[in-house]
């Protein structure tokens, strides 16, 4: 395998690396680096965690500071788009890492704080510039941003961009770009509308694919547990008490539902954080640096706040709410397993949440090993500690052997079918259990006379009143 110094890179940008500790590009760098050295255009099939980061920024880094410009003043000539804070933070800092010896600046601008600050990184010169499409076009309408002398657009995460519906916004800042410049687009997904975009930005683009699209690490060992909506808290309470989760990255569908896990768990004594849309920009970054030093064992996360999370070591990863995108799913479970390390994905699915796990399934292209759980909440919502419900977090925090992955393995055909009937049982039994419906008052309080504070005598008809004569 090739070395970052056979990729030609410059000596100040190989010592970062070092400095680092990365000794040996990805696939994705392999393929991207010298494409884009070239000068090319680049089409990026690359899910989180392939090193795409890297993968753009140190050519950019490299043709920055071969071709410099007068210092004074310092005008932006990369520009990346990232679809959130955190990833657009996360990416500003790779770019300081990775260009510690060069002499030149970088900045990151986003929504959820205040402008003043941004502002005056950016009077001082800007070489490159992170933004998330928001913040960006503000400052673009204000007048502190001006994109002519713009060099490099990249777009990085384009499928959640769409998903976020930054589509109009994307046009409208491609808008303002000079026409010769070097684009770069990645993107884990490829919906018809990003790839239609794709063609209107890219000239003869270089397309670079480390995995297939839709597909998921093979190192991960994914499973999916059927419980009702009501028994989640308490299955995840059982979960999270097992020591062999060591980090472990909770998703929610909702912001809300991302609050309520946190209170739950932070009453079971287990450390945690949560980041979603409601929290500010200061919580959420403390947040995550709390999760990656490993003061907090538990990152409760919503999907658009995640798509900043880059760290390092996560065991499990753990989906209290199936999401209704299929592609969530990809970005969701590409959190653990990364560096060649294995990693473990466990989704609760309810009897509501069944479509979107064959949607899931037909995406991947497999059959995810599933098992009913015996797990229940009892009525203080607190665990009910079961020798099933033990047994049942052992078998899915191990690897499974085959015969029992082979018997956890029903199909999606038969777990609808099992729906079904369990469905049509509770029909059954609600219609034979219907009864004459009970007076809401007692015998003895209509016998009585006396009114109720509704004007009734406990018959439910209103008593008449008497005309005066």
């Amino acid at each position: 395998m090739l070395s970052f110094e056979e990729l030609n890179l410059i000596t100040p940008i190989l010592n970062a690396l070092k400095t680092e500790g990365y000794t040996t590009p990805t696939p994705i760098q392999l393929q991207a680096i010298p494409h884009l050295l070239a000068g090319s255009d680049l089409l990026g099939y690359a899910q989180t965690g392939t090193g795409k980061t890297a993968a753009f920024a140190l050519p950019i880094l490299q043709y920055l500071d071969h071709h410099k410009k007068p210092k004074s003043p310092r005008k932006i000539r990369a520009l990346v788009l990232a679809p959130t804070r955190e990833l657009a933070a996360q990416i500003s800092d790779s770019f300081h890492s990775y260009g510690r010896n060069l002499k030149l600046s970088y900045s990151a601008i986003f929504g959820g704080v205040g402008h003043d600050r941004q502002i005056q990184s950016l009077s001082r010169g800007v070489d490159v510039l992170v933004a998330t499409p928001g913040r960006l076009l503000d400052f673009v309408n204000k007048g502190y941003i001006n994109l002519n002398s713009l060099e490099f657009f990249v777009l990085d995460e384009a499928d959640q961009m769409f998903d976020m519906g930054f589509l109009p916004s994307l046009k409208k800042i491609v808008q303002l770009l000079p026409h010769k410049r070097q684009t770069l687009l990645f993107s884990a997904t490829m919906p018809t509308d990003i790839s239609n975009l794709a063609a209107s930005i890219l000239t003869n683009p270089v397309t670079v694919e480390v995995t297939p699209v839709a597909s998921t690490a093979d190192k991960i060992d994914q499973r999916v547990i059927f419980i009702e909506q009501v028994n989640k808290n308490a299955l995840l309470g059982e979960l999270l008490r097992d020591p062999t989760i060591t980090r472990a990255l909770v998703f929610s569908r909702t912001k809300h539902g991302a609050n309520r896990i946190y209170e739950k768990l932070k009453s079971l004594k287990i450390r945690c954080e949560a980041i979603h849309g409601n929290k500010s920009q200061t919580a959420r970054q403390k947040a995550l640096e709390w999760f990656r030093a490993g003061h907090v064992r538990v990152l409760v996360a919503t999907d658009i706040a995640s798509r900043g999370i880059d760290v390092d070591g996560i065991s499990h990863v753990i989906n209290y709410d199936l999401p209704n995108v299929p592609e969530n799913y990809i970005h969701r479970i590409g959190r653990t397993a990364r560096a060649g390390n294995e990693g473990v994905a466990i989704s609760f699915c309810n009897k509501s949440e069944r479509p979107f796990l064959r949607d899931i399934e037909r995406l991947v292209k497999k059959k995810i090993p599933g098992e009913e759980s015996s797990i229940v909440a009892s009525e203080s919502d607190k665990l009910k500690k079961s020798p099933d419900g033990i047994q049942l977090k052992r078998t899915f925090l191990q690897k499974p052997s085959s015969d029992r992955n082979h018997n956890s393995s029903t199909s999606f055909e038969n777990r609808e079918q099992k729906v079904e009937d369990t469905s049509a049982d509770y029909r059954t039994k609600k219609t034979s259990q219907k009864t004459t419906k009970k007076p809401f008052f007692s015998k003895a309080f209509k016998e009585s006379g006396l009114k109720s504070p509704n004007g009734n005598n406990g018959s439910g008809k209103p008593f008449k009143k008497k005309r005066r004569s």
